[in-house]
């Protein structure tokens, strides 16, 4: 059994067009044989989507680059092609909430899906939670491969909670890991200078960035909250958002 079950499926009605429009052999095997290939790659498609745990499907055609002007559209398009996943590097936004960050992560994670690429996505928060669970139970290296296993990890909402020395340190495991293995997508709402704060020691906050940025690629968005743009519009809601301050220089990688 050759399992061309879409194939069987059209068979008649294929050949009720072959009596009409009286193709070669070969063209009517390959008609055929595109309907079964299409079939089997939406089914993967499918698949893959559901096993990246992707909160939401949007591409880079439901993005509003004329609403956040600060964001390169042409970097933006260039990610797309996904060559920094073959070269392990990272991409990292930086913005307050609501600007589209987890929008163009989630994006660049279904394109690398739609090439082939393994992609997981996974909450800062709940990342550290499921890390320091497993790190608890004993099981830490079985469960590290969830995250160390993908070409492309998205780890979403950095820095809405401080995170304790230990959790630090099990993100610091990560990265380290992923380090030129794999690329990282990572959205955050804090400055790097706030990293410090986040991981609650600046000298490990220091040295994920160290690994993070020697190769990335970084889109710092200083536009409006999508979620608010409405409202603003209606007159409901007058205060501007707070704005992200410039992220400072990488920090200096050792030879």
């Amino acid at each position: 059994m050759l399992g061309l079950a879409q194939a069987a499926a059209v068979l008649e009605s294929r050949l009720e067009s072959a009596a009409k429009h009286e193709p070669t052999y070969a063209d009517f095997l390959v008609d055929l044989l595109d309907a079964e290939l299409q079939v089997r790659r939406e089914r993967y498609l499918k698949t893959r989507l559901s096993l990246a745990h992707l909160p939401f499907q949007k591409t880079l055609r439901d993005f509003d680059f004329s609403f956040q002007p600060s964001i390169d559209e042409r970097q933006i398009r260039e990610l797309a092609t996904l060559a920094f996943v073959a070269e392990a590097a990272n991409v990292i936004f930086l913005g307050p909430p609501g600007v589209g960050k987890s929008h163009l992560a989630v994006a660049l994670a279904i394109e690398a899906i739609h090439q082939g690429i393994g992609a997981y996505f996974v909450s800062a928060r709940q990342l550290v939670e499921d890390l320091r669970r497993a790190h608890a139970e004993n099981r830490l290296e079985k469960r590290m491969r969830v995250y160390t296993s993908p070409k492309l990890l998205i780890i979403d909402e950095l820095g809405y909670l401080t995170l304790t020395p230990a959790e630090a340190s099990l993100f610091f495991q990560l990265v380290s890991y992923r380090y030129e293995r794999g690329s990282i997508i990572l959205t955050s709402n804090k400055s790097f200078a706030e990293w410090g704060e986040v991981f609650g020691d600046p000298v490990i906050a220091t040295a994920i960035l160290d690994r993070l940025l020697h190769h990335s690629h970084l889109v710092n968005i200083r536009g409006e909250s999508y979620r608010l743009k409405e409202k603003r519009r209606a007159g409901l809601y007058a205060s501007p958002p707070t704005q992200l301050e410039r992220p400072l220089s990488p920090p200096d990688r050792r030879r």
